[in-house]
């Protein structure tokens, strides 16, 4: 057995948590705060734009009070055992989201962004509270693994036959709505890995050749879910929306490590990874050009052509130093079109400083931290792996949207989970959050003994698991 596929499968258990009445007083509480935190920024926005409040600040907190209430009582009653944090770290993130695409709205009259942005946030509430009713059991998404992987597929493909936007195709426009059929897709794409993975882990562990420390599978039990995932990615490279593509490259190998245990599924990713981005860095002028970019991001300057969005984004950061100019008092709308979705995070580190943008990834590492935590506390292998898999897009779109606008990494045009402006995102992140809580619910029932309803796929009332993401039982290689 593995050094990794040991530690998966004897891990304690998290130390049983508050219990579910305390756990959702906690959560209603840290959910007013976060809506009165909202609402003290928008009208700190008003008060540095105009030196008053905000006609619209009593609709706004009224609104995204009554959205955040409604789906407090939707977990109150049909996930008590839940995560008291989830809820709430999603509806601050998407308050300040909202309060930063308005400040922006106010640079550009004629483009507000934050009505819409509010509709699409309640179509994503409203996704998270059907979820969290009608979903009893996560386990039911099992019956639908080939399903995900077909409907994914379908979604990855059909912006091919429309226009590009901005250089990629990534959009579909239909009576003037805009769809990014990608953020549905990756959804998709993780219950499929976690079905199959779930269900072929032994396999993917026990047979097949060996090869130096790492032990190859057979093509029968791999061989569909690699064809799956080069088939999105090689439709996203096609497509030039490569944030995405990377995505789900590194979907695909966490999931696939945590199945396995073991560390050279990690190794044998990179290898093609970094292949694939030398050939198509060379080969496709759009990538390119982002590498260049970020290879000198002052080169535009020097050649007299003014600061390019980078350089602008690397100007801002530098602008808030620690605690920022204040919200309302930034100037990174100089950015351009792309400040409310791919660069709101320079907006953010301008007016509220590191200090505060510190604050933001923290509150992003807390809903990862949880979700990475509901899937230690399950036991039946897809609960686990769907788990890890959802924190993990989470922490993958942080890491490429944050590395891109703060030139650690090329530029790949991705939206920042709640923050950004768009429809698609914001609802793909609420339904993220929902499945993140059902599964800390069905954790819950795990710690204190409870089965879940109608028990575990094996038949058992999950106490017990095997495999390499069971607590007991022979792990990798055993």
């Amino acid at each position: 057995m593995s050094k990794a596929g040991i530690l998966l499968a004897t891990a304690d258990p998290p130390a049983p948590a508050a219990s579910p009445p305390r756990r959702r007083g906690v959560e209603i509480a840290l959910i007013v705060l976060a809506v009165l935190l909202s609402v003290y920024g928008y009208c700190a926005v008003g008060f540095a734009r105009n030196g008053s409040v905000p006609p619209g600040a009593a609709g706004y907190g009224a609104g995204l009070g009554v959205l955040a209430l409604v789906a407090h009582l939707a977990v109150r009653f049909r996930a008590p055992g839940a995560d008291p944090l989830l809820l709430p770290v999603a509806v601050l993130l998407n308050g300040l989201g909202l309060v930063l695409i308005y400040r922006l709205d106010l640079e550009t009259p004629g483009d507000e962004a934050a009505p819409a942005q509010l509709v699409w946030s309640t179509l994503g509430v409203a996704l998270f509270i059907a979820v969290v009713l009608l979903l009893r059991d996560h386990r039911v998404l099992r019956r639908f693994t080939r399903t995900c992987a077909v409907s994914a597929l379908v979604l990855l493909t059909a912006p091919i036959f429309f226009p590009a936007v901005n250089g990629a195709r990534i959009w579909i426009r239909v009576a003037g709505l805009s769809i990014q059929p990608g953020e549905f897709a990756k959804v998709l794409l993780a219950v499929f890995f976690a079905a199959y993975l779930a269900e072929n882990r032994g396999a993917l562990t026990r047979t097949g050749r060996r090869f130096r420390r790492l032990r190859l599978p057979t093509g029968r039990v791999l061989g569909p879910i690699v064809a799956v995932w080069l088939v999105s990615v090689g439709v996203l490279v096609l497509e030039r929306d490569l944030g995405t593509s990377l995505l789900f490259f590194g979907l695909f190998v966490v999931v696939l490590y945590v199945a396995t245990g073991r560390t050279g599924w990690l190794a044998a990713g990179l290898l093609p990874a970094s292949l694939g981005a030398v050939a198509v860095g060379r080969l496709e002028p759009h990538v390119h050009s982002r590498i260049e970019t970020w290879l000198n991001p002052f080169a535009s300057i020097e050649a007299g052509e003014g600061p390019n969005q980078l350089a602008q984004s690397l100007f801002a950061f530098a602008e808030g130093g620690l605690l920022g100019t204040g919200l309302g008092l930034g100037h990174s709308v100089l950015i351009g079109f792309a400040v409310k979705s791919d660069f709101i995070l320079a907006t953010a580190g301008e007016e509220l400083g590191l200090v505060g943008l510190s604050a933001i990834f923290l509150l992003y590492g807390l809903l990862v931290e949880r979700g990475y935590r509901a899937g230690l506390a399950l036991y039946d292998p897809f609960g686990r792996l769907l788990a890890v898999g959802l924190a993990a897009i989470v922490a993958l779109q942080v890491f490429v949207i944050a590395g891109g606008v703060t030139g650690l990494i090329p530029l790949t045009g991705m939206a920042m989970p709640f923050l950004a402006q768009g429809g698609s995102s914001v609802v793909t992140n609420w339904a993220i959050v929902a499945l993140l809580v059902r599964l800390s619910d069905s954790a819950d029932r795990r710690e204190d003994g409870r089965p879940p309803p109608g028990g575990t796929d094996d038949g058992t009332d999950g106490r017990t698991g095997g495999g390499p993401v069971g607590r007991t039982g022979g792990g990798p290689g055993s």
